[in-house]
């Protein structure tokens, strides 16, 4: 039996450990709510509505990240957050917000229209993006690409749009009774269940490029990311209000396209680090750890999944796979001390606890 040390030894944060627990607890106060107002069959009908399409959504985002996933902890509280702080917030920033309108403009102003298209998709897409900035600023070891940051904000997004929808379909319920939870469902959960993690990934495509760059206008990317996510979101949320089927059809078009680019983002990004692997890799060949034929598989994503194939048929898929993921995060902390400077006793401990795992784990 091969034993493997972790690949990432930093045991996690207090802080994070805090903010999960305390997402979670806003998550569940939500929910209870939601109990209580719609009673249980409501309620139970429109969870499982709710929960439904999280298994497929979560395996589509997560496929994004196989070559260098992120640690597990850091996806669950993105995804906590979401559905728990981003979700209890909204609810309280969107009723003090409403209240000083209706003061000041006077109670017979019409707030749905300018709640739904304006309010909501500035107010949603700043709480669910909060998620990114303790990640950047206290984190930053775990964003090294624009594709970290699309898969952050999308997890941020789903929590959110679980909540959310459970909420929807619980009003559905209680005015159309189950005809109108499934038909609402058909649209939510079926035809666009990815809005909410789209338009975050705007806001995490800016945040990550900010923390992946050092070039002079690196932060102008985190508002124009935001731009982008109140756009998408207030797009959608104008033709659903004013019932336009051909607008939505545009807009549906437009979030496709962003989903395109999106999945093209992490393709680049994922075939240029594997690219970079030589740069370097050779450098370890005198450990014994990285052979030419090792360096050759390391540098293309085919022969990456040749070998993994190759390994689980001998025994040794996992092996295997922790080797090929220990290599990448060498790589990627070379690039980081490059890009950001790193004491070498920090540098030092990090590259000896991946040699560390890749001496574990070769074992063919």
């Amino acid at each position: 039996m091969i034993h493997r040390p972790p690949v990432l030894p930093p045991r996690p944060a207090i802080g994070l450990i805090v903010a999960l627990v305390l997402s979670s607890l806003c998550m569940a106060l939500v929910l209870a709510g939601l109990l209580l107002s719609g009673g249980t069959v409501g309620f139970g009908l429109s969870l499982l509505l709710g929960v439904a399409p999280l298994p497929v959504l979560l395996a589509a985002v997560l496929a994004l990240d196989r070559l260098e996933p992120e640690p597990r902890l850091n996806l669950i509280y993105a995804f906590a957050w979401g559905g728990g702080v981003a979700v209890v917030l909204t609810l309280l920033v969107h009723g003090v917000s409403e209240g000083l309108i209706q003061n000041a403009a006077g109670p017979e102003v019409a707030l749905d229209g300018l709640s739904a298209i304006v309010m909501a998709p500035v107010i949603e897409e700043a709480l669910k993006g909060l998620v990114l900035l303790p990640l950047m600023l206290r984190h930053r070891r775990e964003v090294h690409g624009l594709t970290d940051g699309i898969i952050y904000a999308s997890m941020s997004g789903l929590g959110f749009a679980a909540v959310e929808n459970v909420g929807y379909y619980l009003t559905a319920y209680t005015e159309n009774g189950t005809e109108g939870a499934f038909g609402l469902f058909i649209v939510r959960g079926i035809i666009a269940p990815l809005g909410h993690p789209i338009y975050t990934s705007m806001i995490g495509i800016g945040v990550a490029y900010a923390a992946t760059r050092r070039t002079p206008m690196r932060w102008a990317a985190i508002p124009l990311g935001y731009l982008a996510a109140i756009l998408l979101h207030g797009a959608w949320n104008a033709m659903a209000t004013l019932g336009s089927l051909p607008g939505l059809a545009v807009v549906y078009g437009v979030l496709l396209l962003a989903i395109v680019g999106l999945v093209t983002v992490t393709v680049r990004e994922r075939r240029a680090l594997v690219a970079r692997m030589g740069r370097h890799l050779p450098g370890y060949q005198g450990t014994g750890l990285v052979s030419p034929q090792d360096q050759a598989m390391l540098g293309s994503l085919p022969a990456r999944r040749r070998a993994r194939v190759w390994a689980k048929g001998k025994g040794y898929g996992r092996a295997m796979a922790d080797y090929q993921q220990a290599a990448t995060e060498l790589v990627m902390l070379h690039e980081r001390a490059d890009r950001e400077g790193m004491p070498v006793t920090v540098f030092t401990a990090e590259r000896d606890a991946l040699l560390g795992v890749m001496a574990a784990t070769r074992c063919w």
